[in-house]
């Protein structure tokens, strides 16, 4: 395949021969012209290398008598190899948490049977390789918890260099138990340690000069050749795993300084994942992709309720200074919400907050974020914020179902073409008002906001432009009741029981004039609003009547054809 691609010029050919994956994972593909030289050759040795490695990882296993968890040994190093080379790809087309299960599986099960199966001939050999195994485990246990979206080990780089770290003391404890056992080669041993290169390139990568090579697709194969390394160094140590095929090394006993050195490995990068009480362990820093799933308290399991306050605590949302510094652990936060749970009022919490160091204390704390920490309390003053999502949007249907069903239509037995009756929700600190418009047309919101201007000239508080009719409303009230009806000729005026009737026009440019809708925002009709243009596009006129009873309000809009470009103060 190879020299097909070179005969041929195609480069989809010459990737898929030497990198044995999709043209698609060589971005090069489509973001230039083809590859030039260097990269040719590149490629060529690259082929050469995996070609030569690919023929020793085929070699038929050495024979011999092999106990049960040899044989199993064996059978999961092959799956590994045959999981590096094959079913990488398939594997891939899965959800993430798929792949990081079966391999949090299969590497758990490998570790075991090494410290089973290896004659490593020193208990602190034993135990330092297992205690690197499980912070190998705990690495891949770390991106299974990260990719199901739950509470990680622990966050940023530092951490993830302690599990690779952990892998390369695994891989060179295990190649220092194959050398004592006896029963792998020289030739094993050897790709043992080639197989670090791997880790080498990422932590050489990974250095401020590094970040240069990053990305490129030389660095691509580089790190895909020395990948294959690893995978040859997995299937020579199953093919030379024997009960028979070798006799235990003539070791010298160990010197003190090797067990202090190997117990050293094992223990220290235990010792590095735990954080004094004193020291800042900043679990969510406010940044991470995980606050901004901001959930209800009902939502939030009691394990999680922790960090989604810390989240809060550190968020930065908007360019807004967050509420506590980094400088503070996260038990400090936590300590200092609960402290504000308990405040007694703004002062106190101000108090607090400044106490801690944070850079917005006259805000005080928002009990959204507190009932996380403390529900018993803040629960007990507002229990609806004890409420999950769902919990939250029955109450809410249900609060505009009893508001809707206490609008009654003005006119019953006049009926509309199209009609509805609802309660409209206003800003609760005040608002113009709402509109009969055209939602479709392009000049709307000019026209919009010359209705605002016009609205308070006159006493009707009625503003026209265009396809825009604004209307307020009368009292200081943050709903009303509204009906909307839509006739082909003017129905009478009836003006008895009304305050005010007012009539202006309209026209809709798209053949449609309705009144907005609540849906998910805080104002609007409760209930659908029809189309009230009824005829099409057009010129229309718009009478509102208006009455007042105790403290509610009540509108009807009434809207039918009519050229009359004149405004109309029917009553008073």
């Amino acid at each position: 395949m190879v020299v097909a691609g070179l005969i041929a010029g195609d480069d989809d050919w010459l990737w898929v021969a030497v990198e044995w994956s999709p043209p698609a994972f060589g971005e090069w593909l489509y973001e230039s012209d083809g590859i030039d030289a260097t990269m040719t050759v590149v490629l060529l040795v690259a082929a050469l290398v995996k070609a030569t490695i690919l023929w020793l990882i085929l070699l038929a296993p050495l024979r011999g008598p092999l106990d049960r968890r040899e044989r199993a040994l064996r059978l999961l190093l092959y799956l590994a190899v045959v999981d590096a080379l094959v079913l990488w790809f398939p594997i891939a087309l899965l959800p993430d948490e798929v792949d990081a299960v079966l391999q949090l599986a299969l590497w758990t099960a490998i570790n075991v049977l090494f410290l089973l199966v290896i004659r490593w001939r020193s208990r602190v050999l034993r135990v330092a390789a297992g205690a690197m195994f499980a912070v190998q485990l705990a690495g891949l246990l770390d991106y299974l918890l990260d990719e199901l979206d739950l509470l990680e080990l622990g966050p940023g780089a530092v951490l993830g260099m302690v599990w690779m770290l952990g892998g390369v003391a695994g891989t060179v404890l295990t190649i220092i138990g194959q050398r004592r056992d006896g029963r792998w080669s020289l030739g094993t041993q050897v790709a043992g340690w080639l197989s670090l290169s791997v880790y080498l390139l990422v932590i050489l990568f990974n250095l401020p000069f590094g970040w240069s090579f990053v990305g490129s697709l030389e660095l691509t194969v580089l790190m895909d050749t020395a990948g294959l390394v690893s995978t040859l160094w997995l299937a020579s140590t199953a093919r030379e795993l024997t009960a028979g095929g070798g006799e235990p090394a003539d070791i010298p006993p160990t010197p003190r300084w090797i067990r202090v050195g190997a117990a050293a490995v094992a223990v220290l990068p235990v010792i590095a994942l735990i954080h004094p009480e004193q020291s800042p362990r900043l679990t969510y820093s406010g940044w991470e992709m995980s606050c901004y799933d901001r959930r209800s308290f009902g939502d939030v399991k009691p394990a999680e309720r922790d960090a989604v306050f810390l989240c809060a605590a550190r968020s930065t949302d908007g360019g807004v200074p967050p509420m506590f510094p980094d400088s503070l652990s996260d038990q400090q936060v936590l300590g200092y919400g609960r402290a504000l749970c308990r405040a007694k009022d703004a002062d106190e919490q101000k108090a607090i907050l400044t106490r801690a160091g944070s850079e917005r204390p006259a805000w005080g704390a928002d009990p959204r974020e507190l009932v996380h920490v403390c529900p018993e309390i803040v629960g007990a003053a507002q229990p609806d914020l004890l409420r999950s999502e769902e919990e939250t949007e029955a109450a809410n249907d249900a609060f505009v179902a009893e508001a809707n069903a206490k609008c009654r239509d003005p006119w019953p037995r006049t009926k509309g073409v199209v009609q509805a009756t609802a309660n409209y929700f206003l800003f609760a600190d005040g608002d113009h008002g709402y509109v009969v418009h055209d939602p479709d047309d392009e000049a709307g919101g000019d026209e919009g906001e010359r209705a605002i201007a016009r609205l308070y000239d006159d006493d009707v508080l009625i503003g026209v432009a265009g396809s825009t009719v604004l209307v307020g409303h009368v009292e200081d009230v943050i709903d009303l009741c509204l009906t909307v009806k839509a006739f082909r000729t003017a129905p009478p005026r009836r003006l008895s029981g009304w305050y005010q009737v007012t009539e202006v026009p309209i026209i809709s440019r798209t053949g449609r004039l309705t009144v907005p809708e609540m849906g998910d925002g805080e104002v609007g009709a409760g209930a659908p609003m029809p189309n009230l243009a009824i005829e099409g596009k057009g010129r229309y006129r718009v009478r509102v009547y208006v009455r007042l009873d105790r403290a509610s309000e009540e509108h009807l809009v009434v809207v039918f054809p009519g050229a009359s470009r004149k405004t109309l103060k029917l009553k008073p």
